[in-house]
């Protein structure tokens, strides 16, 4: 029966050692997991749990069913070494690490996208703010009959007193700032001055140069300068060629096209 169940439990431990943080031990129709809910994987989880090869870490409410997390036990490691071939073992866990790298390299850009709109949403906010704020509130008002008649508000009761407004410091509204281009180009021709053997300045420490300034820019007015350059060909703008997961500060990171760019040059220096 052992080698009737080796090569699911062998495939159980290879996913198993490659997620640390555990797998539930069966798999459901939403979520992946070590083994098949079948007449074949459960006598092969029961098996593995009972040779001590997979540890169980808790037990998760997934709806109205509990879901064991495991992970592999010392002997659970030592079993995959001993029965499996070790380049077999590398090369599932490589694939393995290749489908989470390019999971993560998608959050991050849809957490970049995420961002930009945020920013966007924060400027049309504060573009409206005002108009609403001088807008005068009607309601109707109860009349004698039992009837309600529509009665409009003095204009002297302005809508903030009627209704409670967000607070005008709690909005990004982002201002037109005229010559940060001229000052980010400033920034990068400094940069190439002072460092000749490293000519891309990361986009967080050229953000942060701009903070000295006595209208410091938000991210959003940053990023739409750095867009604006980058297409009237004044910089260059650089890709993250490192894993996406060790990138510094993703919120300065700016997305281009399908690359997330991390660096900028000027194109003349």
């Amino acid at each position: 029966m052992a080698d009737k169940f080796t090569p699911l439990i062998l495939d159980a431990l290879t996913r198993a050692a490659a997620e640390p943080a555990g797998v539930p031990l069966f798999a459901s129709k939403t979520a992946p997991g070590l083994f098949p809910a079948s007449t074949a994987g459960k006598p092969a989880a029961k098996k593995a749990v009972d040779d001590g090869l997979l540890e169980i870490l808790r037990t998760e409410s997934r709806g109205k069913a509990q879901a064991e997390i495991c992970i592999p036990s010392k002997a659970g490691i030592q079993f995959l070494l001993a029965e499996a071939s070790p380049k077999q073992v590398l090369e599932d866990l490589v694939r393995i690490l290749e489908e989470r790298r390019t999971e993560v390299r998608e959050l991050l850009a849809n957490a970049a996208r995420m961002a930009v709109g945020l920013e966007r949403l924060a400027e049309v906010v504060g573009n409206v703010l005002p108009k609403v704020e001088q807008h005068q509130y009607r309601c109707p008002a109860p009349s004698t009959n039992g009837h309600r008649d529509s009665h409009p508000i003095p204009d002297e009761a302005p809508m903030a007193e009627l209704l409670p407004m967000p607070q005008r410091a709690t909005i990004a509204v982002m201002e037109p700032i005229d010559d940060l281009a001229e000052v980010i180009l400033a920034r990068l021709a400094d940069w190439t001055a002072s460092e000749p053997s490293a000519r891309d300045c990361p986009l967080p420490d050229l953000f942060r140069s701009l903070s000295v300034r006595d209208e410091p820019p938000t991210i959003g007015q940053f990023h739409d300068c750095l867009r604006a350059l980058h297409e009237q060909r004044g910089i260059y703008l650089h890709p993250w060629t490192g894993p996406l997961y060790a990138l510094p500060e993703p919120q300065l990171a700016l997305l281009v096209g399908h690359e997330v760019a991390f660096y900028a040059s000027v194109r003349n220096a």
